[in-house]
């Protein structure tokens, strides 16, 4: 059979390459996808002073001993309206993780948790949370993402917050190897110029210490309305990751200071609010492609004295609300939010996990079911599959016995641009 004749020559699809040499360089630089990495489900703040390389075993305890106050694990999960056998799944999980690794991300606060004790004290206590950071990741008792969040860059604290961030990296430095999980945190960011500037910063850190160019990465907080929608009308959000590639690791709503921004009263500032999930959109759409993570904020309901289990259903029921709409992460402020933090997550993937599994078999031996599911689809059940097991909610062996494959499989299928790249 003869060779079929095209119309289109190579000099038309030479012309069509020159065309879109500019959109390849954009798609392939500044829209990596994710990296297929552990993201944690949480961040836990704490005032930078309050931190000791016994942290996070203490908080374990007192979220256990909190649990155990209030009827047990089986009671937490059936207030999260859990049913016996989603809860008697969920709760050893929940009770051996705070045993275990209670603490997900640990930011060491040098902002809003510090406040301003004047330049002798907060030097102090840059050196020592550098000095008791390096502790911790050496006894192997700091949890696997750890750092400071720091001044934000307007111009009353910006020396302060770039000092800070300064003797906290030097220390480390000095100190051996930076942890793997590092992360630093930019607070109340306004313009994209914060960013170029905080990556100056870092660039110039990576320079004196020997670090590798992007060893340095950050996170930044949208807590301000005018991240969302620039004095131009445009969303300076959505021109970050352009700004800076490769530099940010993350965007965190910031539920109080971004309410209040917009005159919303205290009593119904929160994450569920309108104006919050505007802006969660906004980020959401802004990142997409680009591998910046993202997490929720936070709620101010603590689950102490006589509010206990009404404050654990009140969390469990945003910490839900957050997976469903793709926010894999958010803040936690108390010991006791952590079991709520935990159950309610657990109980999300082991929730989705056989239907998910049972699609996924099906899409990878090409049977046929109920859902015809397109390659987009595939990658994000196996994403998910993936987040609960990175988590510890489910085991790889479930995900063997439901879906068929194995890990590296998993990763492969929720990732396909990595497995590509790695055999190539």
């Amino acid at each position: 059979m003869a060779a079929p004749k095209s119309s289109l020559s190579a000099g038309d699809l030479a012309h069509i390459d020159g065309q879109l040499a500019a959109t390849d360089r954009l798609l392939e630089q500044n829209y990596p996808g994710d990296d297929g990495s552990r993201q944690p489900v949480h961040t836990v703040y704490v005032p930078a002073d309050r931190f000791t390389p016994s942290f996070a075993g203490d908080w374990g305890a007192q979220a256990t001993a909190a649990v155990q106050a209030h009827g047990g694990f089986g009671q937490l999960c059936g207030l999260l309206g859990q049913d016996a056998a989603l809860a008697q799944a969920v709760a050893p999980r929940v009770e051996a993780k705070l045993s275990s690794e209670p603490i997900e991300d640990l930011r060491l606060d040098f902002e809003d948790g510090f406040g301003d004790r004047g330049d002798d004290a907060e030097d102090a206590a840059a050196v020592t949370a550098a000095s008791a950071v390096a502790a911790a990741v050496a006894a192997g008792s700091a949890p696997p993402f750890i750092g400071i969040r720091f001044k934000c860059f307007e111009a009353a604290t910006r020396a302060r917050g770039l000092r800070t961030l300064d003797l906290f990296v030097s220390g480390l430095a000095a100190a051996g190897e930076l942890p793997d999980g590092l992360v630093l945190t930019l607070p109340k960011v306004t313009t994209v110029a914060q960013v170029q500037a905080m990556d100056y910063a870092v660039s110039r850190l990576e320079d004196v210490h020997g670090l590798p160019t992007g060893r340095l990465r950050f996170e930044v907080q949208v807590e301000t309305p005018q991240l969302i929608l620039g004095p131009e009308g445009t969303s300076p959000v959505a021109q970050l990751p352009h700004a800076v590639p490769g530099r940010i690791s993350g965007l965190h709503y910031g539920t109080y200071d971004y309410s209040a921004s917009l005159q919303i009263s205290a009593e119904y500032q929160s994450m569920e609010h309108p104006v919050a999930d505007f802006a969660k959109e906004v980020m959401q759409l802004a990142v997409a492609g680009t591998g910046i993570r993202l997490s929720d904020g936070s709620t101010n309901i603590i689950p102490v004295g006589d509010n206990v289990e009404n404050a654990w259903q009140l969390h469990g029921r945003l910490v839900r609300r957050s997976l469903e709409r793709g926010y894999y992460q958010g803040w936690d402020l108390h010991p006791a939010q952590l079991p709520s933090r935990f159950a309610a997550t657990y109980a999300f993937y082991r929730e989705g996990l056989p239907a998910a599994a049972a699609r996924l078999r099906n899409y990878v031996e090409r049977t046929e079911g109920g859902v015809m599911d397109e390659p987009a689809t595939a990658r994000a059940l196996a994403a998910f599959v993936l987040r609960g097991v990175q988590c510890g909610a489910v085991g790889t062996g479930e995900v063997q016995a439901l879906a068929g494959v194995g890990l590296p499989q998993l990763t492969a299928l929720a990732h396909p641009r990595l497995a590509t790249t790695s055999n190539s």
